[in-house]
């Protein structure tokens, strides 16, 4: 069985530089190959939890170009254990990452939760279809979490991602980093309880007062 994702990454170039930093023994009838070319119920809950994405894309010059893409969480779509999908929505009317995957389809997407450090690293066979050339995926895609987008947006159409390999990278080097609703859930408890010192307060406030008064 092949290991799926570095038979991609890894070519003729990237062997010379194993072999000359003394590395290439460890991937050699390594012992953990996988394929990872279905995603399973693991990588669906993952990715129905993202809100944002990173979008690889190659130009026929060779140049790469690399796209933050956010959202709602759920906004990129799993449609089976092999495709995903999600909205292209009216940016600035530059559409590299459009033009890149008219000269090739091939793209690399980087999937990333800074609170558990994990990250999910895709390659993928990327189209765009347009929004009337396949209404079942149209309506999937525009249907529930960042469907719709926000005010003023407009789809223009639907990216389709063809899933080739995945792997999952180590958490080293991924400093953690949280979202305003994820600190706003951390601090709830402190919010809490600082409320109800400060309702204790004033309750132990009044009766003092109300002490005072009656002695005057």
């Amino acid at each position: 069985m092949a290991y799926g994702f570095l038979d991609v990454a890894v070519t003729p170039a990237v062997k010379a530089v194993q072999q000359a930093q003394g590395v290439a023994h460890m991937w050699e009838g390594f012992l953990g190959h996988r394929e990872f070319d279905r995603f399973s119920d693991g990588e669906a809950e993952f990715i129905a939890d993202r809100d944002s994405f990173y979008l690889a894309t190659t130009s026929e010059t060779g140049w790469p170009y690399v796209q933050h893409r956010g959202g709602p969480k759920g906004f990129l779509k799993l449609v089976d254990d092999r495709t995903l999908a999600f909205a292209d929505y009216r940016g600035n009317f530059q559409y590299i990452s459009v033009g890149n995957l008219a000269a090739s389809d091939k793209a690399c997407l980087f999937l990333m939760d800074y609170r558990h450090r994990t990250r999910l690293k895709i390659y993928a066979h990327a189209e765009a279809v347009a929004l009337d050339a396949d209404p079942a995926l149209t309506a999937l895609v525009l249907d529930g979490p960042g469907g719709q987008g926000g005010k003023g947006t407009k789809v223009e159409r639907i990216i389709r991602l063809r899933l080739q390999n995945f792997d999952w990278n180590c958490p080293r080097h991924i400093v953690p980093r949280f979202t305003e609703s994820e600190v706003a859930e951390a601090i709830q408890p402190l919010n809490e309880r600082l409320a109800a010192l400060e309702a204790e307060n004033a309750r132990l406030r009044a009766q003092v007062e109300g002490v005072a008064g009656a002695a005057g």
